[in-house]
């Protein structure tokens, strides 16, 4: 399949291709800002929800589905890689199921939770505006959706600080590793956009900061539905 170099169906493809090596990778703690930082970072956004029911959107090999569905969570992971969902199956994860961001939007999910998680999974741009937009519907009463991502100010190195598409990079990673996959890059201000255009309220951003370089090591968003959040 022939695709543009810097698109969603690109991230896509590129994590099918190093769905095997990440899954190994993620295991090891071969990642020295999840070992240290984000991991923990993430869990403890979730859990300070009290959720009893979570969807962990974009699971990968299912790490954190495993550890909330240890802490008596009833949990739900999903991701567009077979290989991931399969290896999240394997680790004990109870329910994971292969779906698109694009099939969530259009209603293929039919599930309501206390939570929604994404842990550096929002990595495109048409795929996640429409994924935003039907979170409403995804969300119990009350409900949060939590999202970690890469903390824009860090991650936006030397280019401008404008919403576009950036090349990936497997830099620091093993030889293992093929093909990055795109990202497409929001300044802070466009994520607090994207999640007030979905009907969603902000409720709380945290920054997680890396023990060893002082920098923030991501960013994490916390929001609820509107009319829920103001009733």
């Amino acid at each position: 399949m022939n695709l543009d170099p810097l698109s969603d169906g690109k991230i896509v493809e590129s994590w099918r291709r190093n769905a095997a090596p990440w899954r190994n990778a993620v295991r090891a703690g071969e990642i020295e800002s999840r070992r240290l930082v984000t991991d923990q970072a993430v869990f403890d956004a979730v859990l300070a929800c009290k959720p009893a029911s979570v969807l962990d959107l974009g699971c990968g090999e299912g790490w954190l589905a495993l550890a909330l569905q240890q802490r008596g969570i009833g949990v739900t992971a999903v991701d567009a890689i077979a290989d991931l969902v399969r290896a999240a199956t394997e680790a004990g994860v109870s329910d994971a199921r292969v779906l698109s961001y694009e099939e969530i939007a259009a209603g293929r999910l039919d599930l309501r939770v206390d939570a929604v998680v994404c842990n550096f999974s929002l990595l495109g741009k048409e795929s996640v505006d429409g994924l935003l937009r039907a979170m409403p519907s995804l969300l119990m009463p009350g409900g949060s959706l939590i999202v970690q991502t890469l903390h824009p100010l860090i991650a936006c190195g030397d280019l401008p600080y404008v919403d576009g598409w950036r090349a990936g990079s497997w830099a620091g990673f093993g030889d293992a590793f093929s093909d990055a996959p795109p990202w497409y890059f929001r300044t802070v201000q466009s994520w607090i956009e994207l999640i007030w255009s979905s009907g969603l309220m902000l409720r709380r951003m945290r920054e997680p900061v890396h023990p060893r370089t002082g920098q923030p090591a991501s960013v994490i968003f916390q929001a609820q539905a509107q009319a829920q959040a103001l009733g």
